[in-house]
C-alpha cells in the first residue's frame, strides 16, 4: 500500500530536508513540493494567492496520480489552516494510500529564530523569497500568527503525529519519523 506522507511545520523546520531523506529510502517515491511547483509558474508573484491555488490543484492532482501507480509521495509543506490536509487526506483516501499527517514542532522562539537564520543565509532563492514575502505581511508578527496557525492544525486535525526537529540532525531527526510511522 502506497503512503501519502504530509510532512508539515514551521518554515525552516527541516520539512523538505526530510522528503528528500524519505525519498532516498524508498524506491519511485515523489518528493511533492508545492512551493517549487507555484514557482514554475509564470509571473507567479504578481499573484502569489492564486499562484498558490493553483500549485496546491497540480500537487493534489500529481500526488493522485503517484499514488494511484502504487508509489509514495511526501508533501513537505507547512499548513496553517486544515482545507489542504483534508484535501490531502481525501487524496489518500480516494487512492487507497495510506495518510499520514506528521508535525515538525519544536517552541515558537526557536522557529522563528530557525526561520531568520536560514533566511540570512539565503543558499536558495526561495528562501530568500519567503523572507521577502514574510517581512512584507508582517514579519515577526506574521511569524508569530503562522506558528498560532500551525498550533490550530494540530488541535484540529487528528490523528496527527508531533515530532520535535533535531537542530542540525537530519538522521536523529529521520529515525524519530520511522519509528513514529512504525
Amino acid at each position: 500500500m502506497p503512503h501519502l506522507l504530509l510532512l508539515n511545520g514551521f518554515p525552516a523546520s527541516g520539512k523538505s530536508t526530510l522528503a528528500r531523506r524519505w525519498v532516498a529510502d524508498h524506491a519511485l517515491a515523489l518528493a511533492l513540493d508545492v512551493d517549487r511547483l507555484r514557482g514554475q509558474l509564470g509571473r507567479w508573484q504578481d499573484q502569489p494567492h492564486a499562484a498558490g491555488l493553483a500549485a496546491r490543484d497540480l500537487a493534489e492532482s500529481m500526488a493522485r496520480t503517484h499514488l494511484l501507480a502504487g508509489h509514495d509521495v511526501v508533501v513537505p509543506q507547512f499548513l496553517g489552516r486544515r482545507a489542504f490536509v483534508d484535501r490531502l487526506k481525501q487524496t489518500a483516501r480516494e487512492a487507497g494510500a495510506a495518510f499520514h499527517h506528521v508535525v515538525l514542532l519544536d517552541g515558537r522562539e526557536d522557529a522563528v529564530r530557525r526561520f531568520h537564520a536560514r533566511t540570512g543565509r539565503a543558499e536558495e532563492a526561495a528562501h530568500a523569497e519567503a523572507g521577502r514575502m514574510v517581512a512584507d505581511s508582517g514579519g515577526d508578527q506574521e511569524l508569530h500568527r503562522m506558528y498560532d496557525g500551525l498550533l490550530e492544525v494540530v488541535r484540529q486535525c487528528g490523528p496527527v503525529t508531533v515530532l520535535e526537529p533535531l537542530d542540525g540532525d537530519v538522521e536523529g531527526t529521520y529515525a524519530r519519523l520511522r519509528a513514529a510511522l512504525a
